[in-house]
């Protein structure tokens, strides 16, 4: 919100030595945040100037330059009464007042400072400005041409268009919609400075009665609708200066004297306000749901087809405007319109907010209704809008002022007086409390030591007692509220699987990745791209009601998804070899579909009410994906590098179960989105709990990616559970061990992990076996391969005999027996 310091003067009587730089800090400690303060940083002599004479010369380059004679004030003006200008705009004539920039003007938008010179065989003794040179809105084709009463030679022109004024840009959060206007901030200005505020929207209503026919058949969208005409209104007066120059500060840019109407008021006091050519109306007003395909072309020239989600304002040709957000051409206000319906409603934020999403329309209008607007502020705003038509547009107010429906009223919040005390630390008394409430336009019953705080219509963010809580402490002022680190408890530290998390990060760090963190959110075409079965478990998600973007309305159930897309966005600032990880959680809805009830925040929920939130929450558990693409070993002075496979991230995995001390097995498998045959299963206790391999070349397509892009991702928190420094530990020995090595002759499609679990489970004198040579060729069988593993035998209580380790050899032999497997020799 662009706040034009003046304007707000006009509102509150700030003192005269409160700088705009310190209004603006105290604004921000009230919860309006500065952006920055604007000012035109115009210095030195912009004075207004009358055209005595011009001279049209033409020019070899083809170009006419205007030599110019120009009255800038006795105390500007040459020997001869006047200054000799080059100009080449030409929409201006003699006897026009202009804006002139004397020599020893200083304009950034140019950015040097004006001098005389010579140019076009005429020496230029200053400059003759349009608007885009002193930084105003408007048309930057001509120079400006003033009124030709508005001043004289020689005024001013820095304080007569407003160029001296500063201007605070202010950041409104959404649940402040009511400072999107002068009336908001200048209400908050004058209770963080304990002034009187004069409330712009403080206006008689006359004329009550039956007035336009309106019929509002969506109540739930509308619930209140105010409609009064004035008629015999002149379009062809202009915009006062005042009046334009306003607009103009706040960000928008002066159209016509009825359209400029309208959007002064919606700045002055927060409501927007559309305004219909009377009598381009068929019948009666009717406010109605869309039907599925109806058009509407907007004062946009856009046709925009409807649905039943939009609401709209109709007469009997059908809509004439999409509520709240834009009006309809074939009723929008002219250079020829004479009589005026004006129109001031009360729409429900969500409703505005889908509309204007849905059909990517955002305005002035809309961003206001979408945070709220004062429902009882629609009579009042006709009411400003009609005598401002009428003082400056010659118009005649009607009698009549249809009002369909009212404002719902607002219940009271009850709240210890103490309860600002205990939750800021600071010492507030309960007059303190009160008094901060009724500056903000509470309604509040003291009684003993609770009070009853009624919310002013304009604050729908005021529900319940903290929300009074921070009301309070926003007068009080936020910098009293001391700062007190908590003393951690003694004794405690990280659990053990905290410990055990990070030491996995450690182990990825060691491995030559690098973590990132990415959103957690997905959508539909998220798991498109990863190629997922329309019936895979990962595309079921928990759905967020207001999520950052339509586009990932639900939190992700696979950590691939951001992996990815920050794969994605490396490679495109030229990075060639990408090894990230990421360790968070994935959100994984529950079957029965249960809503988390939202509880109060003026209680602690009872156990029952607990148990019934935590029955909704879906599951959460830590995974840990990573994606690697290009070289795993870097070419460098040591030799050639080498890519990174699937086998990297099977083998990365491996890593970590290693180092929480967990046997894991590694099975082949075939699920998207990893290459058929290039794709682990990681299994533990002979479930799945992740996979791991090379990326199927259709989800490298989707993405953009290089071939050869490998990817895993395991659910962290069952590894951690099954380490023994979680759970239950093993009895180790301090036997020695005894080593045995087996060279097994096997057919190819023999999984070598099938073959190393058959082992481990032939005997309980085996400890462990490791796979650690694969051979096919010459010297086995034309379609067999060799696998050789290292046995490690050892008994708890004892150190094994020669019998017992053949025993547990020859059983080894036998178990790989069972898949076809054959002792090499």
């Amino acid at each position: 919100m662009k706040v034009p310091v003046t304007w707000l003067r006009e509102l509150v009587q700030l003192p005269d030595d409160v700088t705009t730089e310190q209004l603006a800090a105290r604004l921000t400690q009230f919860d309006l945040k500065l952006e920055e303060i604007i000012s035109s940083g115009i210095s030195g002599p912009l004075v207004v100037g009358r055209v005595l004479s011009l001279v049209k010369e033409p020019q070899k380059n083809g170009k006419t330059i205007n030599w110019c004679r120009v009255d800038v004030g006795p105390e500007h003006n040459d020997a001869e009464g006047a200054r000799g200008i080059v100009c080449g705009a030409h929409n201006f004539v003699e006897g026009d007042l202009v804006v002139v920039s004397l020599p020893g003007t200083v304009l950034p938008a140019l950015g040097f400072e004006i001098t005389a010179r010579k140019t076009y065989g005429h020496v230029s003794d200053g400059m003759i400005c349009s608007s885009a040179e002193l930084g105003l809105a408007g048309d930057a084709s001509g120079i400006i041409v003033l009124d030709a009463d508005s001043a004289a030679p020689g005024d001013d022109a820095i304080a007569l268009l407003g160029l001296g004024d500063e201007i605070l840009d202010l950041e409104v959060n959404p649940d402040r919609g009511y400072a999107l206007s002068m009336r908001g901030v200048g209400r908050d200005t004058a209770l963080a400075y304990g002034l009187e505020f004069s409330d712009p929207a403080d206006i008689e209503v006359t004329g009550a009665g039956e007035g336009y026919p309106v019929r509002v058949e969506d109540a739930e969208a509308c619930p209140v609708f105010a409609a009064r005409a004035v008629t015999g209104f002149d379009p062809t007066r202009p915009t006062p200066a005042w009046m334009a120059q306003r607009i103009e500060q706040a960000g928008m840019r002066s159209i016509s004297l009825a359209v400029d109407i309208t959007n002064y008021v919606m700045l002055e006091i927060g409501h927007p306000i559309h305004g219909f050519d009377l009598s381009s109306l068929r019948g009666p007003i009717v406010v109605r749901r869309a039907t599925e395909g109806e058009k509407l072309t907007t004062l946009d020239g856009v046709v925009r087809t409807l649905s039943v989600d939009d609401t709209v304002v109709t007469d009997d040709r059908g809509p004439i405007s999409l509520a709240g957000v834009m009006g309809g051409v074939e009723t929008e206000l002219s250079d020829t319109t004479t009589d005026i319906l004006i129109e001031a409603a009360h729409w429900k934020a969500p409703m505005i907010a889908r509309t204007a999403r849905l059909h990517k329309l955002p305005s002035e209008a809309s961003k206001r209704y979408e945070r709220g607007v004062d429902p009882e502020l629609p009579a009042r705003a006709t009411q400003r809008v009609a005598e401002l038509l009428a003082e400056l547009g010659g118009g005649t107010i009607e009698d009549g002022l249809t009002v369909v429906g009212a404002a719902t009223p607002r219940s009271a919040v009850e709240m210890s007086v103490h309860l600002p005390t205990r939750v800021s630390g600071v010492d507030i008394d309960a007059a303190a409390v009160v008094e901060a409430l009724e500056g903000n336009g509470c309604e509040v019953a003291l009684d003993h030591e609770s009070l009853a705080a009624t919310p002013p219509s304009w604050r729908f963010d005021l529900n319940d007692p903290n929300d009074l809580v921070e009301e309070v402490l926003r007068v009080v002022g936020y910098d009293q509220v001391p700062s007190i680190v908590p003393v951690a408890p003694a004794g405690r530290g990280l659990t053990a699987a905290q410990k055990l998390r990070r030491r996995v990060g450690n182990v990825l760090a060691g491995d030559g990745l690098i973590e990132v963190k990415t959103f957690p959110f997905a959508g539909a075409a998220d798991f498109d791209r990863l190629g997922l079965p329309a019936d895979d478990v990962r595309r079921r998600q928990v759905l967020l009601e207001n999520p950052l973007s339509a586009e990932e309305p639900g939190m992700t159930t696979t950590l691939l998804v951001g992996l990815l897309r920050s794969l994605v966005l490396n490679l495109g600032r030229g990075h060639a070899d990408v090894h990230i990880t990421e360790t968070g959680r994935v959100f994984l809805p529950k079957s029965d579909d249960a809503e988390a009830p939202i509880y109060g925040v003026d209680r602690r929920p009872t156990d029952d009410e607990i148990a019934v939130f935590g029955a909704a929450l879906p599951d959460q558990p830590h995974h840990v994906g990573l994606v690697m693409s290009g070289e795993r070993v870097r070419t460098g002075w040591a030799g050639p590098g080498r890519e990174a496979t699937w086998a990297d991230a099977v083998a990365i995995v491996q890593h970590l179960a290693d180092e929480l001390h967990v046997d894991i097995e590694v099975q082949q498998a075939h699920v998207m989105p990893w290459h058929p045959g290039r794709c682990a299963a990681i299994l533990l206790a002979g479930q799945p709990i992740g996979h791991a391999g090379e990326l199927h070349p259709r989800v490298l397509k989707a993405y953009g990616l290089p071939a050869r892009v490998v990817a895993a991702e395991i659910d962290l928190d069952v590894l951690i559970d099954a380490s023994p420094e979680i759970g239950p530990r093993p009895n180790f020995s301090s036997f020695p061990v005894a080593k045995e090595d087996l060279a097994l002759i096997v057919a190819e499609d023999v999984p070598a992990a099938s073959v190393q679990k058959a082992l481990v489970g032939a005997s309980t004198l085996i400890e462990s076996v490791r796979l650690f040579d694969v051979y096919a060729g010459d010297q086995v069988p034309e379609g067999k391969k060799s696998l050789a593993f290292a046995l490690r035998l050892r008994a708890p209580d004892r150190t094994l005999t020669d019998e017992e380790i053949k025993a547990a050899r020859e059983a080894a032999v036998a178990a790989a027996g069972s898949l076809g497997a054959t002792l090499r020799t």
